[in-house]
């Protein structure tokens, strides 16, 4: 299911060499590997990452964001800044459906693992393992080594299998109960925990050693979610005195299946019942990207896709980085490449010389089939662009990690810029902005630049609003710019 790490000799004589390299460039002497008493540092066995499937490299570098040229009716100065991004793992396509519907049918599976072993399901202990083959107490976690009986159920097992479906009232289709297809996961913000002024020891907020440390409690928020005993889902944000780790620790439960019904509410007076009823659900769209999925959806997805990785995981995975959204600026030095271009290709022409366009979007006044597709396409059906990405303009927009400011950049850092405020309930709903990137199939060209800015709330789905992870890579070195900076 999942691949592990495979350390070979050729890397590390590989990476030898590109100490000796850098040993050179920088004009420093090659590290003493010997005892008598000198420090020679600790040394360690680094593991190498391999490529995540399905993903590309794009490596660190610079980029002046924002839009190059005044776009106001008034004329008004345009955002701009320069900045630096480390490098990171992108999804080389949009979110498929097919890849979203994993998410969704591994939420029913362990639903229904849940109540296999459920004595009102008939009890099937070997769904859910409590304890080692020992005989001693684990943590209690699902057995997705054992099948599902699909095929041959017994009556209590029928029972169970049909409990996460319910039947139309009207043509009495057989469909899963979206309503109970709930994820809950935690994620603990270690950002959070390693400011100054949340820190559990009082003498360690205040660098000033003569000054009495301050003892007053510290408040802090945190997001907190369960199921009541009507079935609801009640999301909490709970203000309280610091008190232990666990302060950090947020807790969600999310409903993970896509609203179908954004094909008919975001164009109303519209023939659209096709695509609400087959656009998720049809194999026929498996690997179109998906939509109708909020942004709270798609952190959702992130989580999910982290736990399924690290699952089948060693020791080396307390390496490997979580996949998450793209940061607003991110997402546009991986579209626009180091060069920054306009477009993720290079140029103003929309269409190559045998008159292919570059992008599914809206190419003349309500001619949406000038560029082949009516709605959304296939994905990667396009061109890539520099860094190996497909579909970073039009298809669909995606969602970033960023909440959505007027001031943009211009608030953030010059190194990895982000902004993240996560909203709570009873915030207003601006605060609830999320920066939408890349424009999608229903917009005209001027929307679908690389630096254009656009938002949605975070629970808003549209049927033009996808997404596609990242992950943050490990600190490394080139070789080749290292060379260039010590001639």
């Amino acid at each position: 299911m999942i691949k592990t790490h495979r350390y070979t000799l050729s890397f590390f004589a590989g990476l030898l060499m590109l100490t000796t390299m850098l040993s050179s460039c920088f004009g420093g002497s090659s590290l003493a590997m010997r005892n008598g008493g000198e420090v020679t540092g600790s040394r360690s066995s680094i593991p190498l990452e391999p490529t995540p499937y399905g993903m590309v490299e794009v490596k660190r570098g610079y980029l002046k964001v924002g839009l190059t040229e005044n776009d106001s009716l008034w004329g008004l100065p345009t955002t701009q800044k320069d900045i630096s991004v480390d490098g990171f793992w992108m999804d080389q396509t949009e979110v498929t459906n097919s890849m979203y519907r994993q998410f969704v049918e591994w939420v029913r599976d362990s639903i229904l693992r849940e109540r296999m072993a459920n004595p009102a399901y008939g009890g099937d202990e070997t769904y859910k393992i409590e304890v080692d083959k020992y005989g001693d107490p684990v943590k209690p976690h699902l057995n997705w080594n054992k099948p599902l009986p699909w095929r041959k159920p017994n009556e209590d097992q029928e029972r169970a299998l049909n409990s996460v479906y319910r039947t139309h009232p009207i043509d009495g289709t057989k469909m899963l109960d979206t309503r109970q297809m709930n994820y809950r996961y935690e994620v603990f913000d270690y950002e959070k925990a390693a400011l100054r002024k949340y820190r559990l020891d009082p003498k360690e907020r205040n660098l000033n050693t003569d000054f009495e440390a301050n003892d007053a409690p510290v408040m802090i928020s945190k997001d907190t979610a369960y199921i009541n005993d009507n079935g609801d889902i009640v999301r909490e944000t709970i203000n309280r005195p610091l008190s232990s780790l666990y302060d950090f620790l947020n807790t969600y439960i999310v409903p993970v299946y896509p609203d179908t019904t954004v094909w008919v509410n975001d164009f109303p007076n519209a023939n659209n019942g096709t695509y609400l009823k087959n656009y998720f659900s049809s194999p026929a769209y498996n690997d179109y990207p998906v939509v109708g999925v909020t942004w709270e959806q798609a952190q959702a997805f992130c989580a999910w896709r982290t736990e399924y990785l690290l699952r089948g995981m060693g020791p080396e995975a307390r390496y490997i980085q979580r996949y998450r959204l793209p940061s607003e600026v991110e997402w546009e030095y991986a579209a626009r490449s180091k060069e920054g271009h306009t477009y993720p290709w290079e140029g103003a022409a929309t269409q190559d010389k045998n008159g292919c366009f570059f992008a599914n979007f809206k190419p003349d006044r309500g001619n949406y089939t000038e560029d082949g597709n009516l709605i959304t396409s296939r994905a990667g059906q396009y061109g890539a662009n520099e860094n190996g990405l497909f579909d970073m303009a039009g298809n669909v927009a995606e969602w970033t990690n960023t909440v959505f400011t007027e001031a943009g950049v211009q608030s953030m850092a010059d190194v990895n810029p982000e902004l993240r405020y996560d909203a709570a309930k009873e915030d207003p709903y601006f605060l609830k902005r999320k920066s939408v990137r890349g424009g999608s199939w229903k917009d005209p060209l001027s929307y679908i630049r690389s630096a254009w800015r656009t938002w949605e709330y975070q629970n808003q789905p549209r049927s033009y609003i996808g997404f596609r992870c990242v992950r943050s890579k490990a600190a490394t070195v080139s070789a080749s710019a290292s060379s260039k900076k010590g001639k």
